[in-house]
């Protein structure tokens, strides 16, 4: 260890490990009265008012869409578990996920103490739709409050993001990368719902930039670093293939601190990530039922070959390796998937990365990618690249051999990788690099707020922007449900007393939110007359009868980008 970075360790320097031209620190001009001394004086406030104005506006995107949109489709079923953990202390529903995401949900499901019946059997679904439909409860406050810690720890997540850019390019990087994640469309969309996906992609992060930061201080680092790891994987399992990287990037840490010794080093440092992710896995269980009782409402499929083996040898609790066999069950049924207009059965293993390249803004795929680049070629970066890439780099090598291509949510942890790694091109010729570094982070937030506040069918401008993502993708890139409150206040303003059909995808219940509608489907078209409302997930997927009536309808609007309306 350096003299530099030993003394970045006392102070809390830019960066434990890498040594960044231009950081702001006190340089030769800082005696100079009105020169740098004054940037260096007003830097201390500057940096993180720019910061807090960041998140602020972030807080702002993600809290208007949450109040204007219904629930998503998974949302009930979490928010139902929620609080039967809250009233049964029990795991019972949605075995498949674990249970920290959803005791975070519950902290806000606690402030709005829903009606909920118990007694009440069914999928979890049936009970989703039960709690906010049927007992008396105010669906919109409810997922209100619901939203609201994801919202808070999405957040927090955007700190780890300004910190670990901080650390790799200083106070400019820190700030270019927190501007790439606040402004990031899909953290934005899926960070304002009650929803796991970006609390366990936010966690992986954290856990990757604490076990950078364990090169410095490994006593404090290591340990924190395994939490946030375990918080991931007890949040969702497809964060599991994070934990042998962890653990290898724990060792890249300590390796080269002493010689003597390495090897024991290493391997407890391993140790460490790994002990302390296991036991945030069995507190979360253990904070929902201490006596660690499983009673699913639905059949656990049996897992047999090596993946039940692995399965059963794995130290977790039993209700966790319930839920990888439903997992796995997931996985051997055949889905269906839509991708530039083309609908198939199957997964296509190029599906994310595509979706991806559509999905983010295109300021953030060329910092990103320029980023990644200078990390791997450049020597001062080098240290920084393995904590960069390979976290987001084997998770996503996971994903795409995943059987449900639905979504980006499902590789929502690339932009918050990305945002980190745009930073380091702040770290070559800055003086040359910080005027097409701020146009292309300013590229991306005048994308994303063009898009406000529909950040769900988000496309970037090379795919013709949110209006055209129907066409080239679906289900949670688009349409997940979340507009049926819109179409609801569309009809009752533009289409009073009109007979109106409807094919709607999600989980809300239309005649709550006052729409009189009926299904089409089944009905002979010649029959079919007044407007035709379609969620564009079911036009996407649309064949026979329902295809026939689009065909023959006449498009008349739309709806959040995510709702077409015919008129017939």
């Amino acid at each position: 260890m350096t003299a530099r970075e030993r003394q970045g360790a006392r102070t809390g320097g830019a960066g434990p490990a890498l040594e960044v031209p231009g950081d702001g620190g006190p340089g030769p001009d800082a005696a100079r009265p009105g020169g740098l001394a004054g940037l260096s004086r007003h830097r201390r406030w500057l940096v993180p008012l720019l910061a807090a104005l960041l998140l602020a506006q972030m807080a702002a995107a993600m809290v208007t869409t949450a109040v204007q949109q219904t629930p998503t489709i998974d949302e009930p079923v979490y928010v139902a578990t929620a609080t039967d953990y809250l009233h049964e202390h029990r795991v019972r529903y949605n075995p498949e996920h674990p249970p920290l995401g959803k005791l975070l949900i519950a902290a806000g499901v606690a402030v709005a103490d829903p009606r909920y019946d118990p007694a009440y059997s069914g999928t979890q679904g049936e009970v989703g739709r039960h709690l906010l439909y049927e007992s008396g409860n105010d669906p919109w406050r409810l997922m209100r409050w619901a939203r609201l810690p994801v919202i808070v720890l999405t957040l927090l997540f955007g700190v780890v993001v300004f910190a670990f850019a901080r650390d790799v390019a200083g106070d400019e990087g820190g700030l270019a990368g927190l501007a790439l994640y606040a402004f990031s469309p899909d953290v934005i969309a899926h960070g304002s719902l009650a929803t796991l996906d970006v609390p366990a992609a936010g966690f992986v992060l954290t856990s990757a930039w604490l076990v950078w930061r364990a090169r410095l201080r490994p006593r404090l680092c290591l340990p924190l670093s395994g939490v946030a790891l375990g918080a991931a994987v007890a949040t969702k399992m497809s964060a599991l293939p994070a934990v042998p990287v962890v653990m290898l990037l724990a060792v890249l840490s300590v390796w080269g601190a002493d010689r003597r010794g390495r090897l024991s080093r290493a391997a407890a440092a391993a140790a460490v990530v790994a002990v302390a992710a296991v036991a945030v896995v069995w507190t979360a269980y253990l904070a929902v039922d201490p006596r660690l009782r499983f009673d699913p409402a639905e059949p656990v499929p049996a897992v047999h070959g090596l993946r039940g083996r692995i399965t059963d040898l794995l130290p977790l609790p039993p209700a966790y390796r319930a839920g990888m066999r439903v997992q796995f069950g997931f996985e051997n049924q055949h889905w269906q998937g839509f991708l530039f207009g083309h609908l198939y059965t199957g997964a296509r293993w190029y599906y994310l990365p595509a979706a991806l390249l559509v999905k983010t803004p295109l300021g953030l795929l060329a910092l990103g990618a320029a980023g990644a680049v200078l990390a791997v070629g450049l020597r001062r970066l080098r240290p920084v690249a393995p904590y960069l890439l390979l976290p987001p780099g084997v998770l996503l090598a996971a994903a795409m051999t995943g059987a449900r291509d639905l979504g980006t949510r499902y590789a929502v942890f690339v932009p918050l990788f990305l945002a980190v790694a745009g930073a380091c091109v702040l770290t070559v010729r800055r003086h040359r690099t910080r005027v097409p570094v701020g146009l292309l982070v300013l590229l991306v937030a005048v994308s994303s707020l063009r898009t406000f506040p529909y950040y769900l069918p988000y496309a970037n401008e090379a795919f013709g922007g949110p209006a055209h993502t129907h066409r080239l993708l679906h289900d949670s890139n688009v349409d997940w449900g979340q507009d049926l409150g819109r179409l609801a206040d569309r009809l009752r303003e533009r289409y009073p007393g009109e007979r109106v059909w409807l094919v709607y995808k999600g989980s809300g219940v239309p005649s709550y939110y006052g729409i009189d509608a009926r299904d089409p489907r089944g009905v002979a078209p010649e029959r079919v007359h007044g407007l035709l409302a379609v969620s564009d997930s079911a036009a996407a997927k649309a064949r026979g009868g329902l295809a026939e009536l689009i065909a023959s309808s006449r498009p008349v609007g739309e709806v959040g980008h995510s709702v077409t309306l015919y008129r017939r």
